[in-house]
């Protein structure tokens, strides 16, 4: 392995186990001896798919098509057929490594991958501008689209948040997040490996998994989405048990308030908060050392620049409330969609932006806090913009809910008026109207309250609010 490749020089003098899943675990030079053996079998391939279940053997096949210059495409074990049939079309796999292919990957040639296997061979560097990864997107805006992703920008993000976090060798990251996407997968694992940190995988993100690898491992960064802080939360022994952490991360969506103050409470610290997408990585984070705010996702990391801006493209006023357009630009950002130059073209603005999509508010510290996703968490409501994630968090922050989804249903009068879907128990639809109202200006209250029973989620855990809509 080349000492300039992503992973860097083999520390052939640290023997902890650098990366385990569940009771299995490898040290580092059995990790890229191992994915050596796998870059030998892989080598020369166009793109590889792999069966991303929660293991050794996916890290392992990741690595070594990684090593072998071969695109990876990380596959969902619980996609459906239909889902699995469209990447594995759209990506050109020739490869699949894991376990027995399913109907839809028949015509691949299967590889076995053995962690026990071994092999010496050095490979030198892909070079920074071929691409390491395709990483599909979540699909909510149609069928999903294969993001692809450079060594050279899986490098320069994972260098921009070990800078921000204080990631060093001397860390050990736990989480349980799935292998699939980008904040399991590239941060959780890639991440660890590119800094020297040992990583702990959990399986499943339980609370009790999270306490054993801080009691048994040692582990001082924690990776979670606000489903498992919650969960941590509600289990004040497990969340106790993070309190020798030296940080918590929380992504993928806001922090609920309540959240925030519980585990702050019980562990000593509340999570920071980060901002990132498939096509990008992270570009946002709170510092380590940085103010931690419930919702607020922090200043861009280094090396990526961001603004939020008005539909005329002129910048909003940083003064926490203002809505815009928020669009980020560095060396992170993917190439373009795979086989897809129309929508590449448009996820970009004439002077070289991308637009996330999302919706975004700035303070005058330069701090960013999402609102949600324009195409449908940005309300215009009686002449109002109103962002549904701050409708959402302040929601959540009531002792009885645990879900809730804000989204603009069309109003002859209002144009679009604030409808809340809540589980929620032992509440009334008017007292969560209310709560709303004490919280955030009187325009950004429900008109409308439905308590449901459950929201409509993708794999990915996101709610699908199209399907409210309808």
């Amino acid at each position: 392995m080349s000492d300039t490749s992503l992973f860097g020089p083999i520390d052939r003098s640290d023997d902890r186990v650098a990366v385990s899943v569940g009771t299995v675990g490898l040290r580092r030079t059995e990790v890229f001896e191992a994915a050596s053996a796998v870059a030998d079998r892989v080598h020369g391939a166009p793109v590889a798919a792999i069966d991303a279940q929660a293991s050794v053997r996916t890290v392992v096949a990741v690595v070594g098509c990684l090593l072998a210059g071969v695109p990876v495409v990380p596959v969902p074990p619980d996609s459906g057929p239909t889902e699995r049939a469209h990447l594995l079309r759209d990506c050109g796999a020739t490869l699949w490594l894991g376990d027995t292919p399913p109907d839809e990957a028949a015509d691949l040639e299967a590889v076995r991958v053995d962690p026990a296997k071994r092999s010496a061979t050095r490979w030198p560097a892909p070079a920074p501008d071929s691409t390491a990864m395709i990483m599909y997107t979540s699909g909510t805006t149609g069928s999903p689209k294969g993001a692809l992703i450079s060594h050279g920008a899986l490098a320069a993000g994972l260098d921009g948040l070990a800078r921000a976090w204080d990631w060093t060798a001397q860390d050990v990251l736990a989480h349980g997040l799935p292998l699939f996407h980008v904040h399991g997968l590239t941060l959780g694992v890639l991440g660890a490996l590119r800094v020297g940190s040992p990583v702990v995988h959990t399986e499943r993100p339980r609370p009790s998994g999270y306490a054993r690898a801080a009691t048994e491992h040692g582990a001082t960064v924690f990776f979670g989405v606000p489903t498992v802080w919650s969960r941590i939360a509600a289990d004040p022994d497990s969340a106790r048990a993070l309190s020798s952490a030296r940080l918590l991360v929380s992504g993928s969506a806001a922090l609920p308030p309540s959240v925030f103050r519980d585990i702050a409470e019980l562990a000593g610290q509340p999570p920071v908060e980060r901002y990132g997408m498939t096509e990008t990585m992270i570009t946002l984070a709170v510092r380590a050392d940085g103010e931690r705010r419930p919702g607020w996702v922090g200043v861009p990391i280094d090396g990526v620049r961001a603004r939020v801006v008005h539909d005329s493209g002129a910048a909003v006023p940083a003064d926490a409330e203002t809505i815009g357009d928020l669009q980020v630009r560095g060396a992170c950002l993917y190439d373009g969609y795979l086989g897809r130059p129309e929508a590449t073209a448009e996820s970009r603005t004439e002077d070289g932006w991308f637009r996330t999509g999302d919706a975004a508010v700035l303070d005058e510290s330069g701090y960013h806090r999402i609102v949600g996703r324009r195409s449908c968490d940005l309300i215009k409501c009686g002449g109002f913009r109103v962002g549904a994630g701050e409708v959402e968090a302040a929601l959540l922050d009531h002792p009885a809910v645990a879900e809730a989804a804000v989204v603009g249903l069309p109003d002859p009068d209002l144009g679009q008026r604030i409808v809340a879907f809540v589980v929620a128990e032992g509440v009334r639809e008017q007292q969560l109207v209310d709560h709303v109202a004490g919280q955030l200006s009187a325009h950004k209250r429900p008109r409308e309250v439905r308590l449901v029973d459950s929201l409509p989620r993708n794999a990915m855990g996101k709610v699908q609010k199209a399907r409210l809509v309808d």
